[in-house]
Protein backbone atom coordinates (compact mmCIF):
# COMPACT_ATOMS: atom_id res chain seq x y z
CA UNK A 1 0.00 0.00 0.00
CA UNK A 2 1.51 3.25 -0.82
CA UNK A 3 0.42 7.05 -0.13
CA UNK A 4 0.59 10.36 -1.49
CA UNK A 5 3.41 12.40 0.82
CA UNK A 6 2.44 16.13 2.34
CA UNK A 7 5.06 16.19 4.53
CA UNK A 8 8.65 17.90 3.38
CA UNK A 9 11.56 15.61 4.76
CA UNK A 10 15.19 14.92 3.48
CA UNK A 11 13.60 11.47 2.18
CA UNK A 12 13.10 11.01 -1.04
CA UNK A 13 9.66 9.62 -2.05
CA UNK A 14 8.85 7.35 -5.38
CA UNK A 15 7.69 9.04 -8.23
CA UNK A 16 4.34 7.81 -9.41
CA UNK A 17 3.77 8.70 -12.97
CA UNK A 18 0.22 9.20 -14.34
CA UNK A 19 1.57 9.23 -18.17
CA UNK A 20 2.97 5.84 -18.82
CA UNK A 21 7.05 6.46 -19.25
CA UNK A 22 8.94 5.39 -22.13
CA UNK A 23 9.86 1.64 -21.81
CA UNK A 24 13.98 1.99 -22.25
CA UNK A 25 14.02 -1.63 -24.48
CA UNK A 26 10.68 -0.18 -26.74
CA UNK A 27 12.44 3.42 -26.96
CA UNK A 28 13.13 5.16 -30.32
CA UNK A 29 16.30 5.79 -32.12
CA UNK A 30 15.26 9.76 -31.06
CA UNK A 31 14.32 8.88 -28.02
CA UNK A 32 17.06 6.93 -27.05
CA UNK A 33 19.32 10.13 -28.00
CA UNK A 34 17.55 12.35 -25.88
CA UNK A 35 17.80 9.75 -23.03
CA UNK A 36 21.85 9.72 -23.71
CA UNK A 37 22.26 13.22 -21.54
CA UNK A 38 20.47 12.50 -17.98
CA UNK A 39 20.01 15.14 -15.16
CA UNK A 40 23.16 14.60 -13.05
CA UNK A 41 24.55 12.17 -15.57
CA UNK A 42 22.98 9.19 -13.14
CA UNK A 43 20.25 7.03 -13.81
CA UNK A 44 17.20 7.24 -16.38
CA UNK A 45 14.31 8.19 -13.68
CA UNK A 46 10.95 7.22 -14.08
CA UNK A 47 10.58 11.25 -14.51
CA UNK A 48 13.09 11.39 -17.25
CA UNK A 49 11.26 8.76 -18.91
CA UNK A 50 8.19 10.52 -19.15
CA UNK A 51 9.38 13.64 -20.47
CA UNK A 52 11.09 11.07 -23.45
CA UNK A 53 7.78 11.19 -24.82
CA UNK A 54 8.74 14.73 -25.98
CA UNK A 55 12.00 14.15 -27.59
CA UNK A 56 12.72 17.31 -28.80
CA UNK A 57 12.25 19.06 -25.22
CA UNK A 58 14.04 16.32 -23.08
CA UNK A 59 16.89 17.36 -25.85
CA UNK A 60 17.20 20.72 -24.34
CA UNK A 61 16.17 19.85 -21.05
CA UNK A 62 18.86 17.84 -19.63
CA UNK A 63 21.56 19.74 -20.67
CA UNK A 64 20.38 22.50 -19.49
CA UNK A 65 19.38 21.10 -16.16
CA UNK A 66 23.35 19.70 -15.98
CA UNK A 67 24.07 23.79 -17.32
CA UNK A 68 22.34 24.72 -14.24
CA UNK A 69 22.51 22.94 -11.64
CA UNK A 70 25.74 21.25 -12.13
CA UNK A 71 28.56 23.40 -14.13
CA UNK A 72 31.83 24.50 -12.61
CA UNK A 73 32.10 28.16 -11.05
CA UNK A 74 30.06 31.05 -10.02
CA UNK A 75 27.50 29.41 -7.02
CA UNK A 76 28.43 26.28 -5.01
CA UNK A 77 26.50 23.32 -5.50
CA UNK A 78 24.75 23.50 -1.73
CA UNK A 79 23.68 27.33 -2.24
CA UNK A 80 22.05 26.16 -5.61
CA UNK A 81 20.36 23.24 -3.85
CA UNK A 82 19.16 25.86 -1.70
CA UNK A 83 17.38 27.96 -4.44
CA UNK A 84 16.27 24.91 -5.78
CA UNK A 85 14.79 24.03 -2.36
CA UNK A 86 13.44 26.78 -2.39
CA UNK A 87 11.26 27.22 -5.08
CA UNK A 88 10.44 23.21 -4.06
CA UNK A 89 9.03 24.37 -0.90
CA UNK A 90 6.88 27.34 -2.15
CA UNK A 91 5.47 24.79 -4.95
CA UNK A 92 5.09 22.25 -2.21
CA UNK A 93 6.82 19.43 -4.26
CA UNK A 94 7.94 17.36 -2.24
CA UNK A 95 10.05 15.56 -4.18
CA UNK A 96 12.30 18.00 -5.29
CA UNK A 97 12.55 19.38 -1.93
CA UNK A 98 13.25 16.08 -0.51
CA UNK A 99 16.08 15.76 -3.25
CA UNK A 100 17.22 19.18 -3.07
CA UNK A 101 17.60 18.61 0.98
CA UNK A 102 19.26 15.48 1.11
CA UNK A 103 22.09 17.04 -1.94
CA UNK A 104 22.73 19.26 0.35
CA UNK A 105 23.18 17.82 3.60
CA UNK A 106 25.51 15.23 1.70
CA UNK A 107 27.03 18.11 0.05
CA UNK A 108 27.74 20.04 3.16
CA UNK A 109 27.83 17.10 5.34
CA UNK A 110 25.26 18.63 8.02
CA UNK A 111 21.60 18.94 7.83
CA UNK A 112 21.31 21.44 10.02
CA UNK A 113 19.91 24.08 7.30
CA UNK A 114 17.54 21.61 5.62
CA UNK A 115 16.26 20.69 9.47
CA UNK A 116 15.84 24.30 10.17
CA UNK A 117 14.37 25.06 6.53
CA UNK A 118 11.44 21.91 6.94
CA UNK A 119 10.73 22.81 10.81
CA UNK A 120 10.31 26.87 10.65
CA UNK A 121 9.88 27.30 6.53
CA UNK A 122 10.57 31.19 5.93
CA UNK A 123 11.34 31.94 9.55
CA UNK A 124 14.10 29.88 9.71
CA UNK A 125 17.59 30.83 11.44
CA UNK A 126 19.61 30.66 9.12
CA UNK A 127 23.00 32.25 7.97
CA UNK A 128 23.13 35.72 6.74
CA UNK A 129 24.58 34.74 2.95
CA UNK A 130 21.43 31.44 2.95
CA UNK A 131 19.17 33.74 4.99
CA UNK A 132 19.69 36.20 1.29
CA UNK A 133 19.25 33.17 -0.92
CA UNK A 134 16.53 31.42 0.62
CA UNK A 135 14.67 34.96 0.80
CA UNK A 136 15.46 35.75 -2.48
CA UNK A 137 14.33 31.94 -4.10
CA UNK A 138 11.68 32.40 -1.83
CA UNK A 139 10.29 35.15 -3.53
CA UNK A 140 11.21 34.44 -7.27
CA UNK A 141 9.50 31.81 -7.09
CA UNK A 142 6.09 32.92 -5.16
CA UNK A 143 6.04 35.55 -8.15
CA UNK A 144 9.13 37.19 -9.85
CA UNK A 145 8.06 40.90 -9.06
CA UNK A 146 8.62 40.13 -5.82
CA UNK A 147 12.00 39.97 -6.32
CA UNK A 148 13.16 43.12 -5.71
CA UNK A 149 16.14 45.74 -6.07
CA UNK A 150 16.50 45.29 -2.65
CA UNK A 151 16.74 42.10 -2.54
CA UNK A 152 19.48 42.27 -5.38
CA UNK A 153 21.38 44.60 -3.18
CA UNK A 154 20.79 42.18 -0.44
CA UNK A 155 22.44 39.85 -2.29
CA UNK A 156 25.50 42.18 -2.97
CA UNK A 157 26.04 42.99 0.11
CA UNK A 158 26.27 39.03 1.26
CA UNK A 159 29.12 38.69 -1.18
CA UNK A 160 27.42 37.39 -4.20
CA UNK A 161 29.04 38.10 -7.40
CA UNK A 162 27.12 38.41 -10.40
CA UNK A 163 27.89 35.07 -11.72
CA UNK A 164 26.71 33.90 -8.29
CA UNK A 165 23.44 35.79 -8.41
CA UNK A 166 22.75 34.63 -11.95
CA UNK A 167 23.16 30.81 -10.38
CA UNK A 168 20.61 31.80 -8.08
CA UNK A 169 18.25 33.16 -10.51
CA UNK A 170 18.71 29.70 -12.84
CA UNK A 171 18.21 27.51 -10.77
CA UNK A 172 15.49 28.61 -8.46
CA UNK A 173 13.54 29.25 -11.84
CA UNK A 174 14.54 25.88 -12.92
CA UNK A 175 12.67 24.54 -10.52
CA UNK A 176 9.74 26.66 -10.23
CA UNK A 177 9.35 25.22 -13.82
CA UNK A 178 10.32 21.52 -12.90
CA UNK A 179 8.36 21.22 -9.77
CA UNK A 180 5.09 22.60 -11.60
CA UNK A 181 5.71 19.82 -14.78
CA UNK A 182 5.87 16.84 -12.10
CA UNK A 183 3.17 17.88 -10.61
CA UNK A 184 1.04 17.28 -13.03
CA UNK A 185 2.65 14.46 -14.15
CA UNK A 186 2.52 12.32 -11.60
CA UNK A 187 2.70 11.87 -7.24
CA UNK A 188 5.09 11.71 -4.81
CA UNK A 189 4.35 8.46 -2.88
CA UNK A 190 5.79 6.62 0.36
CA UNK A 191 5.42 2.93 1.00
CA UNK A 192 3.47 2.63 4.17
CA UNK A 193 4.87 0.18 6.53
CA UNK A 194 2.80 -2.48 8.29
CA UNK A 195 2.72 -2.85 11.76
Amino acid sequence: MSRIVHKFTRTVPQWQPRVTPVKLDEATPEQLDALSVTPSNTKVSAYVLTLAHDVESLKVRSPLFNAIMYDAGGMSRAEREVGALAASMVNRCIYCAAVHADRHAKLEKDTSVTDELFAKGENADLSPRNRVIFDFARKLSEAPVGATAEDMAALREAGLSEEEILDLILSSSLFGWANRLMHVLGDPVREEVSA
